[in-house]
This record gives C-alpha cells, sequence and structure tokens, in this order.
C-alpha cells in the first residue's frame, strides 16, 4: 500500500479530519511565590504573564468562524481579571494549588472549556493553552 493510499483509507482519514484553530495572545501582570520549592521563586515575586489560547473545531458558525477573536479575548478576560494585579497565591483554587505556571495554564484551560462548552454547544474546543512567565519560559496545557 502506498503513502497516499494509507493517508487516504478509511481509519486513516479520520485521523486527518479537518480542522480549523484560532489563537488569541493577551497579557496580565501578578504576584506569587512558589510553596514546597527551594530556591528564589519560594520568595514572593511578579511576571509580567502572555497567555495564549488556541481553540479547535471541525465547523463554521454561519459568518464562517470557528469563534469571533473579540468573543475569546472576553472568556479571557474574565479569567485574566481575577488575576492580574493581584497575588495569585490569595486567589482561589490558588490558595492550596501551587500557582506554577503548568497550573496556570491548566486553570486558563479549564475555565475557558467551561464557558466555550456552554456557548458553543462543544462545537469548539480549547485545544492548548500556553503560560509565558518571560519571553524564553513557558508552561503548556494540551487538551
Amino acid at each position: 500500500m502506498t503513502f497516499n493510499q494509507i493517508c487516504h483509507s478509511a481509519p486513516a482519514a479520520a485521523w486527518f479530519e479537518q480542522m480549523y484553530e484560532i489563537t488569541v495572545e493577551d497579557t496580565f501582570a501578578a504576584g506569587h511565590y512558589l510553596r514546597n520549592y527551594k530556591g528564589k521563586c519560594e520568595n514572593p515575586h511578579g511576571h509580567n504573564y502572555k497567555i495564549k489560547i488556541t481553540l479547535a473545531g471541525q465547523t463554521l458558525d454561519q459568518a464562517g468562524l470557528l469563534l469571533d477573536f473579540k468573543d475569546l479575548r472576553e472568556v479571557m478576560k474574565k479569567t485574566i481579571d481575577r488575576l492580574d494585579h493581584k497575588m495569585i497565591n490569595d486567589v482561589q483554587p490558588f490558595t492550596e494549588l501551587n500557582p506554577s505556571a503548568e497550573n496556570l495554564a491548566k486553570y486558563f484551560y479549564d475555565e475557558a472549556t467551561q464557558t466555550l462548552d456552554r456557548a458553543t454547544g462543544g462545537r469548539v474546543r480549547v485545544k492548548n493553552v500556553t503560560i509565558f512567565e518571560t519571553d524564553s519560559t513557558t508552561a503548556t496545557y494540551l487538551g
């Protein structure tokens, strides 16, 4: 069987289903400290975070959009507003959950997923969320 035949066979075709993606980035500033960590990051400090959320779906709406960029920004804004210019350790669930970049990525993923499931009936899903603590350090949660 040739590569072309494999790619167009029924099981392989399902694997390569058509998918649309959109991505929006935003920023917020906040402080945190890491519990159960030995090093500088156990002390209170701050970051100018950048967050990048990518959505995926197989169908577009009547306007030909997966989701309007402004709608995704609004979803992100609700979560950002809870954290912006705050000590993250004082905000639920981070009063107990360590506010690592990894846990922040999962938090944004869960919050966006809950909102988008209600708004789109599952047509659009969160593919991944990346948190930038700095320009060169990131953590990503994959859905």
